[in-house]
């Protein structure tokens, strides 16, 4: 399909001619993110997300680059180390402030990416591919999270890698070998905050290559729209440049706006007041908690009480894992041949219901571990299993959806006859 307004990538002067013919990078951008690729001219905001969640890793790689000039990985010195960065470092305040709170803002924008794609079936074909990579993404993501809240070395740091590491205690036999395989000894100290130092700086060059890859999926098929209608003429789309990349800066804008406020005015909002006591293996915190954004997994590792067949906490770690991994297999769950939630009205309510779900499994996962708040986690992770396993299947296999836009111009423009009839049919005149 040819695109009228596309233009062919034209080097302005001799050294981009030579440049061109031997590393074409600047074609490779204009081709990804400029004018050369075509979009669906019907996208909303949420698919701006995508584009705050590379500002995020951006920042997180900036800022944790230079915090690492400054930080000590030992279990005598880390805490101090931290504290320095802070007091003495010039700028130090901010650039600890911008890692902490943006790792926030990493989670928050990544999320509703997650969550618009399950709404506007992103998933489906034939974009699985771009799905499972983003799945791999936010594994990665966790597991870079987890290991920089240890940094820190405060009493939750300690006390988290201490709970975190133990989940793989719970396996039969072989749990408590990798655990201290993990820990490199019987309890966090300096083999695991050195460790963890490490991967918490190589992990984010890796979520970096497999973006690459992410977007190099998106672009095979082209991105998905709210309608879920395919492109089928070039009057349903809109050159990248200027349109998008104008809708994304502003975005951009509003997020650095957002994560601004958050840092110079309530930078410890999201974080524990705990962690700003140094790390002690003789006292355990009252009431050990992850940051929030782990709220909703743990919340499910803690709802599994008694033992059957299986040890309770091994439930519990199977179905933490197991809550994110039935996620990959959403492509084949989801059987409808009805990609966006705009155009399933069953399925939408059952969408509201899973947010909701969501939303109560991460303030239970936030609460102590005790009565009435065990029983509601287990009940919402009842849910959120039933949703993927039993309840999708099931909704798209009865459900009657509404119909479709003929094109995606036809929705934008609410059906205006010039711009919906197809190429070469003349509309019939008003009357």
């Amino acid at each position: 399909m040819s695109f009228p307004w596309a233009e062919e990538y034209r080097p302005s002067n001799g050294f981009m001619r030579w440049m061109d013919d031997r590393l074409p990078l600047p074609r490779l951008v204009f081709n990804a993110v400029g004018g050369g690729y075509p979009v669906p001219r019907n996208l909303n905001h949420f698919w701006n997300f995508g584009v705050l969640a590379g500002v995020a890793l951006t920042i997180q790689i900036i800022t944790g680059i230079i915090l690492a000039m400054h930080y000590a990985p030992a279990a005598t010195m880390a805490f101090d180390s931290v504290e320095h960065i802070m007091r003495n470092v010039n700028q130090g305040w901010l650039l600890r402030y911008a890692h902490s709170n943006g790792a926030s803002f990493f989670f928050i924008v990544t999320y509703i990416h997650i969550f618009r794609g399950l709404y506007y079936g992103s998933y489906k074909a034939p974009r699985e591919m771009v799905w499972l990579l983003g799945l791999v993404i936010f594994l990665l993501m966790m597991a870079t999270a987890f290991m920089g809240y240890v940094l820190p070395w405060g009493q939750m740091s300690f006390w988290g890698a201490q709970v975190i590491t133990g989940l793989f205690a719970a396996i039969p036999l072989v749990g408590e070998p990798i655990q201290q395989w993990l820990l490199g000894g019987f309890a966090p100290d300096n083999a695991a905050l050195n460790r963890f130092f490490s991967l918490h700086y190589l992990l984010p060059f890796v979520i970096a290559g497999v973006i690459i890859l992410h977007i190099w999926a998106l672009h095979i098929p082209g991105s998905g729209n709210p309608t879920g209608v395919d492109v089928k003429t070039p009057q349903d789309t809109v050159p990248f440049h200027p349109y998008y990349t104008a809708k994304d800066g502003f975005g951009v804008g509003i997020f650095l706006i957002a994560l601004a406020l958050l840092m110079f005015f309530a930078p410890n909002l999201l974080g524990h007041p705990d962690n700003y006591i140094p790390a002690n293996p003789l006292s355990t915190p009252t009431h050990i908690t992850p940051e929030w954004y782990f709220w909703p997994f743990y919340a499910i590792l803690r709802a599994f009480t008694v033992d059957f067949i299986l040890p309770a906490k091994l439930w519990g770690v199977i179905a933490m894992f197991a809550s994110i991994l039935l996620l990959f297999f959403l492509p084949w769950l989801d059987k409808s041949p009805v990609r966006s939630g705009s155009y399933r009205p069953l399925f939408r309510m059952f969408f509201v219901i899973l947010l909701f779900d969501v939303f109560i499994l991460g303030w239970m996962g936030g609460l102590p571990a005790e009565e009435p708040f065990v029983m509601i986690s287990q009940t919402a992770t009842i849910y959120y299993f039933a949703h993927f396993l039993i309840i999708l299947p099931l909704v798209s296999a009865i459900e009657r959806p509404l119909p479709l836009p003929r094109s995606i111009s036809e929705s934008v423009l609410h059906g205006e006859k010039a711009e919906a009839a197809p190429l070469g049919v003349q509309p019939a005149p008003a009357e």
